[in-house]
């Protein structure tokens, strides 16, 4: 019997999904997908500067989970730059922030906190 799949908590949804050359020449070969929760690890210990254990926190998921979504996310990202591949955010195992919880998201979610990173501990 397979595992259970464990849901990623991600504060919000890209404003862009779609990234890539603006010389590409055919946008349906050579897409890379990334998935939601990888890119929430960009976002949450790239720009916001959280550690990967604060990461994990955030996301409901172990620490050594956060960092193999991170390695592949930087894998594609690496990926799209070098090769000029375009890069495509979609799918994956996760489940968004709601309004009217208690908790509050990150300075991109209009649900804020007054240190402006996403707390979801109590979702």
């Amino acid at each position: 019997m397979p595992r259970p799949v464990k849901w990623k908590k991600v504060c919000c949804l890209p404003e862009t999904d779609l990234f890539g050359p603006l010389n590409a020449k055919n946008t349906e070969e050579g897409v890379i997908t990334m998935t939601v929760e990888e890119y929430e690890t960009i976002r949450l210990i790239d720009l916001e500067g959280l550690l990967q254990e604060e990461c994990a926190e955030s996301m409901h998921v172990a620490r050594t989970t956060v960092q193999k979504i991170y390695n592949d996310a930087r894998k594609k990202l690496a990926d799209a730059l070098v090769n000029g591949n375009v890069l495509k955010i979609e799918g994956g195992n996760y489940k968004l922030c709601e309004e009217g919880q208690e908790t509050y998201g990150c300075s991109r979610c209009r649900k804020r906190r007054g240190n402006g990173r996403c707390d979801q501990t109590q979702i």
